[in-house]
């Protein structure tokens, strides 16, 4: 009997988070950890966001505000890691 898509799709959902847990096999994670790696989760998504603004903004100073977003993101970003 096949299988349906939903298993299939729960199936490649599990799959993908376990090889995505960077700390398996480290122990748990402190709250400053957790903190730190949403807080990066949270950085890298409003950097795409803002990129994705970036490729449709036409008047020159919307997209200088945008590369200036984008800069300080990628400083955050950085201090981060």
């Amino acid at each position: 009997m096949a299988r349906g898509w939903e298993s299939k799709d729960v199936e490649s959902q599990v799959e993908e988070k376990k090889s995505m847990s960077p700390g398996s096999g480290k122990g748990p994670k402190s709250p400053e950890q957790i903190q730190r790696d949403q807080e990066r989760q949270d950085l890298q998504l409003s950097r795409t966001r803002i990129m994705n603004d970036l490729q449709t903004a036409t008047h020159p100073n919307h997209r200088k505000a945008l590369e200036a977003a984008l800069e300080h993101l990628d400083q955050r970003i950085a201090k981060l890691n």
